[in-house]
């Protein structure tokens, strides 16, 4: 072969000048491009100033534990109340118990009081019987003596007297009086079964439509005074002054008389000698 024939050339071939202009051309815009981002981006950055609430879990449970609280609160304050409640009613109670107490008490003691007021009132009026039947005793001894010289015939007409019968109205005093013997003497008792001195009588006379005053003071100067030598059956009794009584009966005649006489005998039927009266009135 001829030194001077064509042998093929190995290298590449060279590319247009095109093709290399925009080859160059497109990575130049990429570096381009990744410069202005690399310099861009680190001026651009900023720090974060704003925070931002995320919500959390323990929203809703403080709102339950606050509604626990105020649960448990309710009941505590309910136990307090009730507590207090159960505190004032056993108060009330021992207070109405000692009120009770002291309500017995006092009733107690004025049953003693009243019991021993009665028991002196008794004495009193028994003491005031005798000493009036003795003065009583002591005058007609004096009078009997005076009147010796004159006979005999004013004793036998006293002794008639108090033998006479009852008629008419005194006869259903007598006997409402005498219906009435047996019963209890309670001061100021007007019956029907239990009865004092000037209940019995005033009774007795309300049963023939005569309404004698309620005490003995008054009904012993209700009617006209007559002398005990002189009585009739319905002739109203009378023990101290006239106007001062202190205790009243009825005669029933036979030189008997009907009282309610005191809470040991009650109402009795006893002889004027028993309990001499000290004067007499008469009603019918």
């Amino acid at each position: 072969m001829s030194h001077t024939a064509h042998i093929p050339s190995h290298r590449k071939p060279r590319q247009s000048a095109s093709k290399t202009a925009l080859r160059a051309g497109v990575a130049g815009g990429v570096l381009s491009t990744i410069a202005v981002a690399g310099a861009a981006g680190p001026a651009q950055a900023e720090p974060v100033t704003q925070t931002i609430e995320m919500p959390t879990i323990t929203a809703g449970l403080s709102t339950t534990v606050a509604a626990s609280a105020q649960a448990t609160q309710q009941v505590a304050l309910d136990l307090e109340t009730r507590a207090n409640e159960e505190a004032a009613a056993a108060s009330a109670a021992k207070t109405a118990e000692k009120a009770k107490a002291e309500a017995v008490r006092k009733a107690e003691a004025k049953k003693k009081a009243e019991a021993a007021a009665k028991a002196k009132a008794e004495a009193a009026e028994r003491a005031s019987r005798t000493a009036a039947r003795t003065t009583l005793s002591a005058s007609t001894g004096s009078s009997s003596s005076s009147s010796s010289s004159s006979g005999s015939s004013s004793a036998g007409s006293s002794s008639a007297s108090y033998s006479s019968s009852a008629t008419g109205s005194a006869a259903s005093v007598v006997a409402f009086a005498q219906a009435q013997i047996g019963d209890a003497y309670v001061s100021g008792g007007t019956g029907p079964n239990s009865w004092d001195c000037s209940g019995l009588v005033q009774a007795a006379f309300r049963t023939v439509g005569v309404d004698l005053p309620r005490v003995s003071q008054s009904q012993s100067t209700a009617g006209t005074q007559v002398s005990l030598g002189n009585l009739q059956p319905g002739d109203i009794l009378y023990w101290g002054g006239a106007g001062s009584a202190y205790h009243v009966g009825i005669y029933v005649g036979g030189g008997q008389f009907v009282g309610a006489q005191n809470s040991s005998t009650g109402v009795v039927q006893k002889s004027l000698d028993y309990d001499p009266p000290s004067g007499a009135v008469r009603v019918l």
